[in-house]
């Protein structure tokens, strides 16, 4: 397993735009991609956060971003753009693992439609909304790529809360809701 450091707010590594990436089948972004999930794994074991990541949070200056939702399959996402999206914005709870210690409210289009490349180099398209909270989370991954931080989008500087305060308030209405374990009865 390959867990590499999140680099955190501040570092000016994760304000550079990232390259894109001429060749998505090479062993060195499939490399990156398994560090990416083990990394995202790692901090949603000992965090209970982490639905995604991107190449430039673990100081890689690529266009790849790695998703992994409870219960799907992994997602890599190689030189992904987002080409269209829907004049209709939302209000959401944003947190990164760049800066997990707090959260606040951003704005964001509902729904957007994307174009990536898969690990194959295949061209692929999406459209996302509302669905998984799929829209938000992929705009917040693409931001990371263009060196956009949730933080240069908050709606309400009011909104800023570390994370107990959070948790206390918010979070049994997120897509961080963590379920009931059943006791087996």
């Amino acid at each position: 397993m390959a867990v590499r450091t999140v680099l955190q707010l501040g570092n000016p590594k994760l304000r550079e735009v990232a390259l894109p990436v001429s060749d998505p089948d090479s062993a060195e972004i499939r490399e990156l991609i398994r560090d990416l999930a083990d990394t995202l794994a790692y901090w949603r074991a000992s965090t209970g956060y982490g639905r995604a990541i991107a190449a430039p949070q673990v100081g890689v200056n690529a266009r790849v971003i790695f998703l992994q939702l409870p219960e799907a399959e992994p997602w890599p996402f190689i030189n992904p753009a987002i080409t269209s999206w829907s004049e209709e914005k939302i209000i959401v709870w944003d947190a990164c693992l760049s800066f997990l210690s707090i959260f606040m409210q951003v704005r964001r289009h509902r729904q957007v439609h994307i174009r990536y490349q898969d690990v194959q180099g295949r061209f692929c398209e999406l459209s996302a909304g509302d669905e998984r909270n799929l829209s938000e989370l992929l705009q917040h991954e693409i931001d990371h790529l263009d060196g956009i931080l949730a933080v240069d989008r908050i709606t309400d500087i009011r909104t800023l809360c570390t994370r107990e305060e959070f948790e206390r308030r918010y979070r049994a209405q997120s897509p961080y809701a963590v379920k009931e374990l059943s006791d087996g009865k």
